[in-house]
């Protein structure tokens, strides 16, 4: 019985031209954003600058962390406590954290057969609850007809905020996951598109917003330091009235961040090279189901989403646990109790008056979350089809 080695969990090294900048950072001493001297612009402004032209943005701000991004992101927009927040039910449980930690009120939307948010069940929300704000989580990498989507907000007057994290380097009809919404936010966590360990941006196009972010993110009275960033007045109009809520990327982070951006585009096609091989390979086991990625979408295959329709819980239980026990992670997110990163919506009990969401838990009880590191190559991809195969059947019978 053949067995996998590899962990699913390791990623590529940094790179030596990466290493090699943080360790000049680091004999700096100046590891602060803000720590500069001469005039000098800081590692950390230099990466919002090409952040942001990397998207074709205005303005961008880099952060502690994707879930510190998306709450700030609420509280620019204009989320006023006790706010309702339209979001996708199918997401990770810092999307809705960010939401309650912001003050306002997820309110879940439920998810479609495609792992996409459900636009009819969208649109009915929002007309009942009459909420202004969508967070909209590109769940997984997977993106919703984005035209569809910007009909509901348009219609109902609703500020969309898109999170990104599993979409850097993703297009909808060649336009760039992340320049849809009034603003939206990445994440640079480790099983990222970048990797700093932890940190997130936050783009906009929007002055205004972007002036408060800034304010919030802890720039004090030094937001003249940014690049990406707006003109003195938009500052004059908020700086005042804005709250600290310290959460900035420092300058370390950064460094490694700035060669990892321009290697991007060149691994999303690597991953998808992987993508596309183990996806051909799950397409072939009978009972097995994987929705077809619509052929606007431009996605990046950082990981692979397959379901097993008509297993029972026991049986995708055993399915998970023999694949583990032959090298291959498998993740469950219809599992009833929270385990590592995944989590199901009822288990987020925070949220007053959980929704019953027939359709999400369909969909989720037999939905299957593999990550597809760049330290993978085709030939694993091939021996990870099997495995997953030979493990499905059995627990078929």
């Amino acid at each position: 019985m053949k067995t996998f080695g590899k962990s699913f969990t390791q990623q590529q090294p940094i790179s030596e031209a990466a290493i090699a900048r943080a360790a000049e950072i680091m004999r700096s001493g100046r590891l602060h954003r803000y720590n500069t001297v001469d005039n000098e612009e800081s590692e950390t402004s230099l990466l919002e600058v090409e952040f942001a032209a990397y998207l074709g943005v205005p303005y961008a701000l880099a952060c502690a962390s994707g879930g510190y991004a998306l709450q700030i992101a609420l509280r620019s927009v204009g989320l006023a406590p006790g706010d309702p927040v339209l979001c996708n039910a199918f997401t990770l449980s810092p999307v809705p954290g960010a939401i309650h930690n912001a003050g306002g009120r997820p309110l879940l939307v439920e998810t479609g057969e495609d792992y996409t948010i459900d636009v009819e069940d969208l649109r009915r929300k929002a007309a009942a609850s009459q909420a202004k704000l969508l967070l909209l989580s590109h769940m997984r990498g997977h993106i919703a007809s984005m035209e569809e989507v910007l009909e509901v907000c348009e219609s109902h007057g609703i500020k969309l905020i898109e999170d990104c994290a599993h979409t850097l380097g993703a297009r909808w009809k060649g336009r760039m996951s992340g320049t849809f919404g009034d603003v939206a936010c990445f994440s640079s966590q480790t099983y990222k598109h970048l990797n700093s360990g932890e940190g997130g941006f936050l783009t906009t196009s929007d002055p205004e917003l972007m002036a408060r972010a800034v304010i919030h993110s802890g720039s004090y009275m030094l937001y003249g330091r940014h690049r990406a960033v707006p003109g003195e007045e938009d500052f004059q109009r908020v700086r005042l009235v804005t709250p600290n809520m310290s959460g900035r990327m420092d300058n370390l982070r950064a460094a490694i961040l700035r060669v990892q951006l321009h290697e991007l585009d060149e691994n999303c096609r690597r991953w998808n090279v992987l993508y596309s091989c183990l996806e051909a390979e799950l397409r072939k086991i009978p009972g097995l189901s994987m929705p077809h990625r619509p052929q606007h979408e431009q996605y990046v295959g950082s990981s692979i989403q397959f379901s097993l329709p008509g297993f029972s819980e026991d049986q995708m239980r055993n399915f998970v646990e023999s694949c583990g026990n032959r090298g291959v992670e498998v993740k469950w997110f219809g599992e009833k109790e929270p385990r590592g990163f995944t989590s199901r919506y009822d288990s987020w009990q925070y949220i007053n008056e959980l929704p019953d969401l027939p359709l999400t838990r369909r969909v989720l009880s037999t939905l299957c979350d593999m990550r597809i590191p760049l330290t993978f190559d085709e030939t694993d991809c091939l021996l990870i089809g099997e495995i997953v195969g030979e493990c499905a059947r059995g627990d078929r019978g």
